[in-house]
């Protein structure tokens, strides 16, 4: 079955960056969207950004974009998102997720299949 496992969460200041990662096994990594969705307490799930099967194609929450960047690497089975200029709203923990179709690209919380445990993200102001 598919496993997701992030990693790289933790505590920074507001303005600081994280790098997050998240290993997938037990697909075929390089035929599935993979995106990044979190969940803030006492608030609903929601995306943050997605990477086509290539990482030729990308796309971003209007409240992240310019500030993080998604990547995957197909050869390792891994996909990062980079965090940069980073606001205590950011505060959420951060989900790995692959998409249920093989070569789909959309981006709603439905049609992503498996998840991770999640990585907390804390941002302190």
């Amino acid at each position: 079955q598919v496993q997701l496992v992030e990693s790289g969460g933790g505590l920074v200041q507001a303005g600081g960056s994280l790098r997050l990662s998240c290993a997938a096994s037990g697909l075929t990594f390089n035929s599935y969207v993979m995106g990044w969705f979190r969940q803030a307490p006492g608030k609903e799930r929601e995306f943050v950004a997605a990477i086509s099967w290539s990482g030729g194609g990308t796309q971003y929450a209007d409240s992240v974009k310019g500030r993080f960047t998604i990547s995957r690497d197909n050869a390792k089975n891994t996909v990062l998102l980079q965090m940069n200029s980073l606001k205590p709203e950011d505060t959420a923990v951060y989900y790995c997720a692959v998409h249920k179709t093989r070569l789909v690209f959309t981006t709603y919380l439905t049609d992503f299949g498996s998840w991770g445990q999640g990585t907390q993200v804390t941002v302190s102001s």
